[in-house]
């Protein structure tokens, strides 16, 4: 179904600064709304339940899995993480952009669910940085750290199947790009036909 509102799907490995790009995004843009994924993982911080993630036990998400509620999931790092179909398709029907931040394997197959989907890959700009940024945050312990930056070889790979590719090196450059994938997706032909549908039979254009 062609829906009013674009969906776009940003996709990083972990400390490359794909939350903190989303969250800026959406500050700056109120037609950008997020989508609130599933997840078998503990709160960390001060996270709560619905707002950044709805916390299930491994029984309730299997439970979601068998009735087909997810558009898709995934195992992360131990942990399972899906994205309600319900969720996504109800904010695009109203005329909103959703974006969604997941893992490399939910996205592509989003991709093959949503063929408008704009598929978007954060890079950091060195291992080293990578490195860092996942110290700098405190979270980790150092073994989960070293089972993020393998996982993140096997993420980065997967790059050349999104459609744009944001390298976060200077935080307001890779914003300036993030908005600027943001705009010209609106800008593109069947987009404007399809959200300004009065103008163009008003030009008559078919």
């Amino acid at each position: 179904m062609d829906y009013p509102g674009n969906l776009f799907v940003v996709a990083a490995p972990s400390g490359a600064g794909k939350s903190s790009l989303v969250k800026a995004l959406m500050e700056l843009d109120s037609r950008v709304q997020p989508t609130v994924s599933h997840t078998t993982r503990a709160p960390r911080g001060q996270e709560k339940h619905g707002r950044e993630y709805f916390f299930a036990s491994v029984q309730e998400f299997d439970a979601m899995v068998l009735a087909d509620a997810f558009v898709e999931w995934a195992h992360v790092h131990g942990e399972r993480y899906g994205t309600s179909k319900k969720t996504i398709e109800d904010r695009m029907a109203q005329g909103t952009d959703v974006v969604l931040e997941i893992d490399y394997q939910g996205a592509l197959q989003i991709q093959k669910m949503y063929a408008n989907a704009i598929l978007i890959f954060i890079l950091p700009p060195s291992w080293e940085e990578l490195r860092s940024r996942l110290e700098r945050r405190g979270e980790d312990s150092p073994e989960i750290i070293e089972l993020r930056l393998q996982n993140a070889a096997i993420e980065m790979s997967q790059a050349k199947e999104f459609d744009f590719v944001i390298i976060n090196e200077v935080f307001d450059r890779a914003l300036f790009d993030l908005k600027a994938v943001v705009h010209a997706q609106r800008l593109k032909y069947h987009v404007q036909r399809r959200t300004r549908p009065d103008t163009f039979q008003a030009l008559k254009i078919a």
